[in-house]
């Protein structure tokens, strides 16, 4: 009995690779996603800090020298907070291109599956299809010879 070989394997491989490929795009892209989110969290928290710094000296001891130092970290913190925002936004982008490129990838080897399933069928009806060629023959050989 023949194997079934499909003739456009060569290109499912291709397909599996370039997934794979853009699969760890999406994961460095979204790694890259998280790390700048992090940096915000922690900035945020440097925020915040400096911000209850301020109502400490506030309140207790007065010491304008303090206050105006941790205000002018509030404002530098508000602005390094808004650049962030930025490459936040940005690797977002970035995300989202890979996220696409990968949907692309994935339906472009999706494809080649269902072609390669379809031929594998039709293999399978030829091969059905002679098989009964066969037991015909047979069949007609031996009822022929019987009379």
């Amino acid at each position: 009995m023949p194997r079934f070989r499909y003739r456009m394997q060569n290109i499912l491989t291709l397909d599996e690779k370039l997934e794979d490929q853009q699969r760890a795009a999406f994961a460095m892209a979204n790694s890259r996603l998280m790390e700048e989110q992090k940096v915000l969290q922690e900035l945020l928290l440097r925020k915040a800090n400096y911000e209850q710094r301020v109502k400490e000296y506030a309140t207790g001891e007065v010491d304008i020298r303090e206050i105006h130092r941790c205000k002018e970290g509030v404002r530098v913190t508000d602005i390094q907070i808004r650049t962030q925002m930025n490459e936040i936004r940005r690797a977002q982008r970035a995300v989202d291109v890979e996220r696409t490129k990968l949907n692309e990838a994935m339906q472009a080897r999706k494809t080649q599956e269902k072609l390669k399933e379809k031929a594998f069928d039709r293999f399978r009806a030829e091969m059905a299809a002679e098989e009964n060629k066969v037991t015909d023959e047979l069949i007609s050989y031996k009822y022929g010879n019987r009379v």
